[in-house]
């Protein structure tokens, strides 16, 4: 058949992005600004448009599996998923406690009616979500985060004071009054190996009414430096950098979340597709089978008429064509409402658009006949699947967040050991008129000058110790997290147990699907010899009209069962590929291009499709 090709089906779609920060004073104000998030696009792509023609909207199987890679929203939801991650790896990379975040992969949407076909579908496997299934921050166990963000305070105090004074001698006021400006500004860091370090810069302006100060008014002012390492409980990266580790592991979770969802979006589309041509065989069937009935209906009054047939056959024939008609409705309803649940699947805003609700689905494509297929030993097939099934990854990953997690557990058991020390550069500086005051005579430079030769210098240093007697709480973490981890080593042998369930399953569903295509196909073709020999004695008065429409009635039904049996291999052939985790190999699918939502390979329709042609 001729093809044309259609210009490129997918408009440049808006990108899930975070915008950035934007302030006045670029890169000083950008931390504290609000970095915004795009509203969700509910346009669809053009390649839905584009494959309309006439009121009905022609698909081919490659068509469907684009237009749900470019518009489903269970793809488009979990296309948040590493933007979310990697605001968890900021917020891990400053030193806080990680949150759980993002939804768990959605089950594909399901066909109306599957009379005759079987269903069977792969186990899905829980991979989770990286640290938690919930919502919220993660509650972290283990020694306390450092920030690793650094922070400065700035503090300035302007005070005035009056004291009244019961003694004179010593001020020579009877108040005091004292007018006092102190600032102070701090930097604090840590870093991973478990040093926290704070730098104190203070200065205090005095002036007081009083003439005994023989420095009035006078300036002090320090620089502090004070350093803090853990020894023992908190010290190393491998335990302060837990998070970071975790956070990376989940970013490579997301990921395959991404994948296991194009995976099993991609799967029940397919399914739904098949049915949906299986549907519109089974139309043509049944209307075949109304026809005949219309026949044997009109037939037997023509005999009745003549008084060579009884008045009871008219009624019989009666019942034939409205049985005929009853299933003809059935089958109707459910290609009808199988073109919904397609659609629904196919667009960002349902059967919403006016004009996508009135349009028709007409599938280019017909249910491959099933081949003989030289399917590989069965080991080697669940060898296969257990290399590329996402949910063993997802479980190994998540195994090894577990045990990162556990080194800060493990290290909570130690007692708490900080090695401390302090360095202070002191200076007083103003005016005086005693001489032997002079080397403190001066302004606020001489001030600074005094810390820098650190003429008044203090030092510090120490240790502190503390042991928990009994150490419950972190001996019962301890185990606890071992046991989890025990627990989860369990389930990832299960589910590779699983997975050799599954592959064997499928395997047989494909074998026993071909068998059922075989069986069905020799009974419609027995059907077709009965038909034929009963047209024959028809004609030679040896056998009944009423006998010959039962017999186009059996063959409708042996070709419905035809198709159920190609329907019933399609979802065996469906299934089998996820059991492998070849879903995406098999249908060619991009994962850069479901990422992104856009398909590069273009659509094609039959060139000489009737303008008005109408379902």
């Amino acid at each position: 058949m001729c093809a044309c090709l259609l210009a490129s089906p997918a408009v440049a779609q808006s990108q899930i992005r975070i915008d950035p920060a934007k302030g006045g004073l670029g890169w000083l104000t950008h931390p504290y600004q609000v970095r915004d998030v795009p509203p969700v696009n509910l346009a669809n792509s053009s390649r839905l448009e584009s494959l309309e023609r006439a009121g009905n909207l022609y698909l081919s199987a490659q068509d469907v599996v684009a237009l749900a890679l470019e518009n489903n929203i269970d793809i488009e939801v979990q296309r948040y998923g590493p933007l979310l991650q990697q605001e968890i790896m900021r917020r891990a990379l400053s030193g806080n406690a990680l949150r759980s975040v993002g939804l768990g992969v959605a089950q594909g949407p399901q066909s109306v009616s599957l009379t005759g076909v079987s269903t069977s579908n792969t186990v899905t496997l829980s991979g989770g979500n990286g640290v938690s299934s919930g919502g919220g921050i993660v509650t972290q166990l283990g020694p306390q985060l450092l920030p690793f963000d650094p922070s400065v305070t700035v503090e300035a105090l302007y005070q005035h004071i009056t004291s009244p004074n019961s003694n004179t001698f010593l001020t020579g006021q009877t108040a005091l009054v004292v007018d006092l400006r102190t600032y102070l500004a701090q930097y604090s860091q840590s870093w991973d190996f478990g040093l926290t370090s704070l730098w104190t810069y203070t200065s205090s302006h005095t002036h007081v009414n009083s003439t005994q100060y023989d420095l009035n008014p006078y300036t002090s002012g320090s620089l502090d430096l004070q350093l803090t390492q853990n020894l023992l409980q908190g010290f190393g990266r491998a335990v302060n950098d837990r998070n970071i580790r975790v956070q990376k592991n989940n970013l490579r979770v997301t990921d395959l979340q991404f994948k296991q969802q194009v995976i099993v979006t991609v799967a029940a589309i397919l399914n739904l597709y098949w049915d949906l041509v299986s549907f519109h065989e089974d139309v043509l069937s049944r209307k075949h089978e109304l026809e005949t009935a219309q026949l044997l209906l009109e037939d037997n009054k023509k005999q009745v008429n003549i008084g060579a047939l009884a008045e009871i056959e008219v009624t019989r024939a009666e019942s034939t064509l409205y049985a005929a008609q009853q299933d003809l409705v059935i089958s109707e309803t459910n290609l009808l409402q199988q073109e919904i649940v397609l659609k629904n699947a196919l667009s960002r805003n349902g059967v919403g658009n006016p004009t996508l609700a009135t349009v028709h689905v007409i599938p280019l494509d017909t249910i491959p006949t099933p081949a003989n297929e030289a399917l590989q030993p069965t080991d080697q097939l669940v060898q296969q699947a257990i290399n590329k099934r996402v949910e063993i990854a997802q479980g190994r990953l998540n195994l090894d967040s577990n045990r990162l997690n556990l080194i800060g557990v493990k290290n909570s058991l130690k007692p708490s050991l900080n090695a401390f020390a302090e360095l202070t550069n002191n200076a007083l500086s103003g005016v005086s008129a005693d001489p032997a005051l002079a080397y403190l005579e001066g302004g606020y430079g001489n001030l600074l000058a005094q810390i820098a030769r650190r003429n008044f210098p203090n030092y510090s240093a120490g240790l502190t110790l503390n042991i928990p007697l009994r150490n419950r709480a972190a001996q019962a973490d301890y185990v606890t997290s071992l046991i989890e981890i025990r627990q989860n080593e369990l389930n990832l042998q299960k589910n590779i147990n699983q997975i050799q369930v599954d592959v064997q399953n499928a395997v047989i569903g494909i074998q026993q699907a071909r068998a059922r295509y075989d069986a069905a196909v020799k009974a419609h073709v027995l059907q077709q010899q009965t038909l034929e020999a009963d047209q024959k004695k028809n004609a030679l008065g040896a056998s009944t009209i009423y006998q010959v429409v039962q017999d186009q009635r059996d063959l409708a039904s042996a070709a419905s069962s035809v198709m159920q049996a190609m329907a019933n291999y399609t979802h065996a052939r469906v299934q089998l590929d996820q059991a492998l985790g070849t879903t995406l190999e098999a249908n060619g699918i991009s994962l850069e291009e479901a990422k992104a939502g856009r398909v590069a390979r273009p659509s094609t329709l039959p060139a000489n499709l009737p303008e008005g042609e109408k379902q």
